[in-house]
């Protein structure tokens, strides 16, 4: 079986034309999950630790559920059932972003907890002996030192989420998967397009994966 790759059709003038567009939309939303995320996954976090069953309990029941469905449901469901109640269209790039803050924020209140939580009980104490209020000593003391213990971890999540961007093909927004796609599609080289999408994931995938292991050592170094 002759597959026939041919690598001659992909030069920067099809990159710039077909994938530039969609790597720009996938960093994007990339960027804008991981910062709403974390701060709604804080928000949750600081929740279901609060101690107040009034807040624990939906906290927990959003961030079980979440975790519970596959991110292309979600999309889908969104992308389809949002526009039906408010009555008007959303657009995919907007469906997409709402969804992923929305997902993403499950995960990181996770590892957000687990950071808060790292942190030793002597550091809570100390906060409260100097008169701190509870919202206080989480901003001024507890939060600072757990969300650099976290860092490498939350990088790390962004990493997953670079990588389900792709996803948002279902609804049709063009990401960097589908700059490839229609690029395949238009020179008549599919195979090679999802060959070259699946080595520009791999390759900046694995310089962040490395960037976070080196961030990691240095972590380690000053604790």
């Amino acid at each position: 079986m002759n597959l026939n790759i041919d690598w001659s059709f992909f030069t920067w003038e099809l990159f710039s034309n077909f994938v530039l567009k969609g790597l720009y939309f996938s960093l994007m939303l990339t960027a804008i999950a991981t910062l709403g995320g974390i701060v709604l996954g804080t928000v949750l976090a600081l929740m279901r630790l609060s101690g107040r069953k009034w807040l624990v309990v939906p906290a927990t029941i959003y961030v079980n559920g979440m975790r519970s469905i596959p991110l292309v449901m979600v999309i889908l469901w969104f992308f389809l059932l949002v526009p039906l109640i408010i009555g008007r269209p959303i657009g995919a790039e907007v469906s997409a972003m709402v969804t992923f803050i929305a997902f993403e924020a499950a995960y990181f209140s996770e590892i957000v907890r687990a950071g808060i939580q790292s942190i030793p009980r002597g550091q809570v104490f100390a906060g409260q002996a100097l008169g701190m209020t509870y919202g206080q000593n989480m901003r001024l003391v507890i939060l600072p030192q757990a969300f650099r213990n976290m860092l490498p971890v939350l990088l790390t999540q962004t990493i997953i989420l670079f990588q389900d961007t792709s996803l948002v093909y279902a609804i049709g927004a063009y990401d960097m998967l589908k700059g490839f796609e229609i690029a395949g599609k238009n020179f008549g080289r599919p195979i090679e397009a999802y060959l070259a999408a699946a080595l520009v994931y791999f390759i900046i995938c694995y310089a962040l994966s490395w960037a976070v292991k080196r961030l990691h050592k240095k972590i380690a170094i000053i604790r």
